[in-house]
């Protein structure tokens, strides 16, 4: 069944492999059918920094306002997105801030520890490169950048299930490695959701 995915392009460069992933990504969902919308966090407009936490209410972008609106139109999301110092860039972990917002992907309850989960009923894939294998950031680090993403942002916020895919080592990787995790990105769009 065609699904409507959003793919979330994380790298701030356009020449890298990153960006190759996402794009054969969203071939391979085209291609099978899929309506896919795409944000390359390269090309939007957007103040990182949520300047006064959630005490005070920044004013969305534009670009921003067009991100929420994606995110409530995808059943499907995935996050394409390089680990820096075992954790998300700063353009990408920006966008998480100023646009996973209480109010549009979670509430607080009032008086309560618990809260409500907005984003509830969608899916997501988490496709990640690294400079080592998977198991090497699992076993030696714990995965800090996939536990920030998919259980402290998208778990929390009622997206699941999340999916993950690790490519890597991609320091040194040769020329016939680095086709086959493009290819892989395209499989994985073919069969997404």
């Amino acid at each position: 069944m065609a699904k409507r995915i959003l793919v979330i392009y994380g790298h701030p460069s356009k020449t890298s492999l990153n960006y190759s992933l996402a794009e054969a990504y969203c071939n391979g969902a085209q291609n099978s059918g899929h309506e896919v919308k795409k944000l390359v966090l390269a090309d939007m407009e957007f103040e990182i920094n949520l300047q006064f936490g959630f005490e005070k209410r920044m004013e969305l972008e534009q670009d921003l306002k067009m991100a929420q609106e994606y995110i409530l139109w995808a059943e499907h999301l995935v996050f394409v997105h390089p680990v820096w110092w075992g954790g998300l860039p700063a353009l990408f972990k920006g966008f998480i801030d100023r646009c996973f917002l209480p109010g549009f992907a979670f509430k607080y309850r009032e008086n309560s520890v618990w809260w409500d989960k907005l984003l509830s009923g969608k899916t997501a894939h988490i496709i990640t490169t690294l400079d080592q294998p998977g198991w090497y950031y699992w076993l030696m680090y714990g995965r800090p950048s996939v536990n920030q993403l998919k259980k402290s942002t998208l778990e929390f916020c009622g997206i699941n299930p999340v999916k993950l895919t690790y490519v890597g080592a991609v320091r040194g990787a040769e020329s016939k490695k680095i086709k086959e995790w493009i290819d892989k990105a395209g499989s994985l769009g073919e069969d997404a959701a």
